[in-house]
């Protein structure tokens, strides 16, 4: 193998990296259960589940098995025009655990991706109407993906400064707090009003990116209202909140009022290869079922419902389903929720908060709390050098562990939060 530090320093580009500052990658060799084994023996409790996608751990036989079968059977085949089982099962699982609304499923590569198909989806939904409807509003510190769409309808900060005269203009809503609703309320109806609002993107209770954020169903369902009785598409981007992470399979499902699109990626494969999906309400394929070609959904991608995707969609479907992986969703809930109420009493916390199998926790630091935080340099370090995967968003700090995690290892990750918040200034 060589020196594969060196090897992947001379070659390859990391995501958020900055060239004058690189520190050396952690060579990974293998993936077992929760844990990352290094070059050098080390083994790591990986408590972010691999930005999130890993909800089964690593190495998972049934999926991998499920993999190889369809590898063996059917790698690849254009979607135009043809189809195959795989991604048929995959739009009849997913389909069966969405809101009844949900009428049909399309297939891309990713979140971003994801994303870009509901924003392009509704607009046109308006354009083959001949309804000229034009504004997206989104909520503040909000992060739908690194693609031109979905970083026009994410929060304006540092991270699309370069690109922010390439995108498109958007309408933004406070991000609801306890102390804000009627705000919030009252600036949605403002924008509202011009009827010209074609679309309201949220990510449902739960800001990822954005610092793991979480707020109230109560305030999202009274936008939602608003927004469907004003004639507004409704786009719910569940990429992180889906299949299980806030301890209900879609955050959308603590709603009463249900969005009329969906996207759906990270844990849809189990973490075991790139997979987006799109899924709409018959409301929306309506607006395209014409003769007309003008009138047709002109998105797809090289790779859209892959077959090996897809199988290992399928399998981690049926082993997200089993009684065992739902009764440790709420297992891991009810765990996170008795280390939140410690961490609530602790000088060093400025704010915790759990949802599902979400944990979170602000570090109080001299500085506001930020991606760029400086104590977020200490942070990586700190856990890894303990055994434990966790990559902060500047000083918050989070836990999303894949659903098979043992309350031991979780136990040893509180642990290793204590001693770091005991060695804080």
């Amino acid at each position: 193998m060589g020196n594969l530090i060196q090897r992947d320093k001379n070659a390859v580009w990391h995501p958020f990296t900055q060239w004058n500052a690189v520190p050396d990658p952690i060579p990974v060799v293998k993936g077992e259960g929760v844990y990352l084994y290094t070059t050098d023996g080390k083994k790591i409790i990986d408590a972010i589940s691999s930005w999130w996608v890993n909800i089964h751990g690593h190495g998972n036989k049934t999926i991998a098995e499920a993999v190889a079968r369809q590898a063996a059977t059917l790698e690849h085949v254009i979607f135009a025009n043809f189809t195959h089982e795989p991604a048929i099962e995959l739009a009849e699982n997913v389909l069966s655990i969405l809101p009844p609304e949900q009428s049909k499923v399309f297939y891309s590569d990713d979140g971003s991706t994801s994303v870009e198909v509901a924003l392009k989806m509704a607009f046109q939904y308006w354009y083959n109407q001949g309804i000229k409807k034009t504004k997206v509003i989104a909520i503040d510190g909000a992060y739908h993906g690194d693609t031109f769409g979905s970083m026009s309808v994410g929060d304006r900060d540092i991270f699309v400064e370069p690109f922010a005269p390439f995108l498109f203009d958007v309408e933004s809503i406070p991000f609801p707090t306890p102390d804000n609703e009627d705000q919030v309320l009252s600036v949605f109806e403002d924008i509202l009003r011009s009827g010209n609002v074609a679309s309201f993107i949220f990510e449902p209770l739960l800001q990822g990116s954005g610092g793991m954020r979480t707020y109230d169903p109560g305030i999202l369902d009274k936008l939602i209202a608003m927004a469907k009785a004003n004639d507004v598409i409704c786009i719910a981007d569940e990429v992180l909140t889906g299949f299980g992470r806030t301890g209900k399979l879609f955050a959308s499902l603590y709603l009463e009022h249900k969005p009329d699109i969906f996207c759906l990626s990270k844990a849809l494969t189990g973490g075991t290869l790139a997979l987006g999906v799109t899924t709409c309400s018959q409301k929306i394929v309506e607006a395209y079922r014409s003769e007309e070609a003008a009138k047709t959904f002109f998105h797809g991608h090289s790779f859209t419902a892959n077959p090996i995707a897809c199988a290992a969609a399928n399998a981690s479907f049926k082993l997200l389903m089993e009684k065992s992986c739902l009764d440790n969703i709420q297992r891991i809930a009810a765990q996170h929720a008795q280390f939140n109420e410690w961490l609530q009493t602790q000088p060093g916390v400025k704010a915790s908060r759990c949802l599902g199998t979400m944990l979170s926790l602000e570090v109080q630091t001299p500085g506001e709390t930020s991606y760029f935080n400086e104590i977020r340099h200490r942070v990586f370090p700190f856990f890894v050098e303990r055994g434990v995967l966790l990559r902060p968003l500047g000083n918050v700090i989070y836990i999303l562990p894949p659903y098979i995690i043992e309350n031991e290892e979780l136990e040893h990750i509180y642990d290793t939060i204590r001693q770091f918040l005991a060695d804080l200034p």
